[in-house]
Parts: C-alpha cells; sequence; structure tokens
C-alpha cells in the first residue's frame, strides 16, 4: 500500500492543478459553478491518483467525461500523454463491458429468484430470510454510493469501498488542512506558512 503522505501530495497537486484550470476556463463563476468545478476536480484528482485496476475510479472519470468541458480538465490533469490516456479508457471500457455483461445475466437471476420467493407463502420467514433480506438491502445502497458499485459482485463492492474510503478520507485530510492554513493566515497575515 502506497505511503498516505505521497498519496496526499499526489492529490493535492493535481486538484490544484484542476482548479487552476477550470478558473481559467471561465473567470467569472457563480457560487454553484464554483462548487461544482471544486467537485469535479477533486474527483478527477482523487480517480487518477489510484491504480488504474481500480473501477471506482474509472467510474467517476467516466462520469465526469461525459460534458465537453471536463474532457480538457480530465486531459489536463492526467497529463499530454496521450498513450495514458488511451490506456486509462481502453482500460475503463472494457471493465464496463465486461462489468455491464455479467450484471444483466446477475440480475436476471436475481429476478427470477425474488418471483419465486413471492409466490411461497409468506407465513414461514425464518430470521436467517430477515438476515438476508437485510444484507441485500444495505449491499444495495453501498452499490449506490461507490462510483461503479452497481456492476460490482459483492467481494469487488468490499474492495472497492475499502479503496474508495480510503481515498475520501486523504481528501478530506488535504482540504481540511488546506482550509486550516487558510483561515490562519486570514486570521494573522504576517505570518508566514
Amino acid at each position: 500500500m502506497r505511503n498516505p503522505n505521497s498519496l496526499k501530495q499526489e492529490f493535492l497537486k493535481k486538484w490544484i492543478k484542476g482548479l487552476q484550470i477550470c478558473s481559467a476556463t471561465k473567470k467569472k463563476m457563480s457560487i454553484m459553478e464554483r462548487k461544482k468545478a471544486i467537485k469535479l476536480s477533486a474527483d478527477i484528482a482523487m480517480a487518477s491518483t489510484r491504480k488504474s485496476t481500480i473501477y471506482w475510479s474509472h467510474a467517476l472519470m467516466k462520469n465526469a467525461s461525459k460534458d465537453d468541458t471536463n474532457k480538457i480538465i480530465i486531459k489536463n490533469i492526467l497529463g499530454s500523454n496521450d498513450d495514458n490516456n488511451n490506456n486509462f479508457n481502453k482500460a475503463s471500457m472494457g471493465i464496463y463491458n465486461s462489468m455491464s455483461q455479467n450484471g444483466i445475466i446477475r440480475s436476471k437471476k436475481i429476478i427470477k429468484k425474488s418471483c419465486k420467493i413471492s409466490r411461497r407463502a409468506r407465513k414461514n420467514i425464518s430470521p436467517s430470510i430477515i438476515a438476508k433480506k437485510m444484507v441485500e438491502k444495505r449491499t444495495k445502497v453501498l452499490k449506490s454510493l461507490v462510483p461503479g458499485g452497481e456492476y460490482m459482485d459483492d467481494a469487488s463492492l468490499i474492495k472497492e469501498t475499502l479503496d474508495y474510503i480510503i481515498s475520501l478520507r486523504v481528501q478530506v485530510d488535504v482540504m481540511r488542512h488546506l482550509a486550516n492554513n487558510a483561515s490562519c493566515e486570514i486570521n494573522d497575515p504576517k505570518t508566514n506558512l
């Protein structure tokens, strides 16, 4: 596993680069546009710091690249190396194609099983069935929280969720540190950080 400090440094560099690109594309932004730019650049920076085998980072990049202006920001953050961008895009397309095909087959099986359960008498519901349904509901919620989670199986979902939590924690730490330094500078402008 990577050193958290190097991950934080890489995230900070890419996030600041993304913010600079966003501010250069549009000079006067409303509050909502600024919020969107901050979130977009943070998401892209966070996803680009992860390994290319991580599904949620591909899902974030894919969602962000739906808009043409976002594609420019993504390209600049990832660097001008077209080979890296092509490899990232090819890998993410292959992952999504295989995951969506498996997801369709899996969802058909789930629908068939749920129809069979609903036909049975509901009088004899055991605690194990209730527990299983609770796990299924919580898994469904987790899949909606992790980018690309709807295409993952349960084992991959756990691994991806852990990695996503680590990345979110890094993002929060960097942003909190930056906000603390900015507030110290505003309160006491004579001190140099």
